[in-house]
């Protein structure tokens, strides 16, 4: 068998939080190393809050404070002696999304994942809804703010910001006269703000779209656990309660699990998500794979909340889940990424 050379990049210089959830998802996809004989030969990179990086053996915290901290000058020059084949991004702050993929494209290192390009939009919420609504996809209707600008739109309707994820900043305003206070929510977290037409449950789903020999293959759908009338939307505690005193991400509450489920494949909504997902996928010129955010309306309507266009491959939910229970192995879907990450043109 082949083996490759692989570089994990983990960590954030953007704050603790995004910082401690890169690291524990990395740490994750480590720990399936030795049971996924492809991932066996890897170089782990660290970015620290301040910028720096460091190149642990492992992610505890002996290797960690072991490790010698580094200029990016000083780590460009480590990387290229170590005979890198590819990467594979672990980082989901804007920077470590788009700058740190894209240094990897001037170092010619190809990384598993979207591109930095396709990663700069994605980020943005209200670049990625009119892409996707111009390839024919349903988008609730919404609108951007400004600072200083009234909403037009009447509730029930959703506050959040252009470019956070995880539900970060967003409030379901019901009221009118609660506005002022998701407005201010929001526009802490950007400078610009969405408010769109709340999408009644329904219900919640994600589709994932994986890359294999060039041909897109939809991946069973996954379903989010939502009640119409006490948790109508999946908050930002809901998605991460474990936090410390700093805001850093700690890891999942055990029953994380039971909160999402694969939707029966004969279900109605399965095909029409799929086929939607796919539009999403071409239409934001994703590659090697992809994942999309649907409500699904009392008819059975899917409309697009969002892009989640990064993946975890240590087992768990999202892509590597979905894959699963379609019948392919981590193994599996590994080998893939890394075939299609070797094979990329851009």
């Amino acid at each position: 068998m082949t083996t490759y050379r692989i570089l994990h990049v983990t960590g954030s210089p953007s704050d603790d939080f995004y910082y401690g959830l890169s690291y524990r998802n990395a740490q994750c996809n480590l720990n399936m190393a030795p049971y996924v004989p492809l991932l066996h030969n890897f170089v782990i990179a660290v970015v620290t809050v301040d910028g720096q990086w460091r190149f642990p053996a492992t992610l505890n915290e002996k290797d960690f404070d072991a490790a010698k901290p580094m200029s990016l000058a000083e780590a460009i020059q480590f990387i290229t002696t170590q005979k890198i084949d590819l990467v594979m991004p672990h980082m989901y702050c804007i920077p470590g999304m788009t700058q740190y993929r894209a240094l990897f494209d001037m170092l010619k290192i190809p990384y598993m994942g979207n591109t930095a390009e396709v990663m700069a939009i994605a980020v943005h919420k209200d670049k990625t809804k009119a892409i996707v609504a111009a390839a024919g996809v349903k988008v609730p209707f919404g609108e951007i703010l400004r600072h200083g600008d009234v909403p037009t739109i009447p509730p029930p309707a959703i506050v959040k910001p252009t470019c956070c994820d995880n539900s970060l900043g967003m409030t379901l305003v019901k009221d009118a006269s609660d506005y002022d206070t998701a407005l201010k929510k929001a526009f802490e977290q950007a400078d610009k703000v969405i408010v769109e037409t709340f999408i009644p449950p329904g219900r919640e789903v994600r589709c994932g779209i994986i890359v294999k020999d060039g041909q897109l293959i939809s991946l069973p759908i996954e379903e989010y656990s939502i009640d119409p009338h006490e948790r109508p939307v999946r908050t930002h505690v809901e998605k991460f309660p474990e936090l410390d005193a700093n805001g850093k991400f700690l890891g999942w509450p055990k029953d994380y699990g039971a909160r999402y489920w694969i939707v029966d494949s004969n279900d109605l909504v399965t095909q029409k998500v799929q086929d939607v997902a796919k539009k999403c996928h071409v239409a934001l010129g994703c590659r090697h794979y992809s994942a999309f955010d649907f409500r699904i309306d009392p008819s059975g309507e899917p409309w697009f909340i969002e892009a989640g266009l990064y993946c975890s491959f240590d087992g768990g939910g999202g892509i590597p889940y979905m894959a699963k229970t379609s019948g392919i192995s981590l193994d599996e879907l590994v080998a893939t990424m890394i075939k299609e990450t070797l094979n990329s043109k851009s």
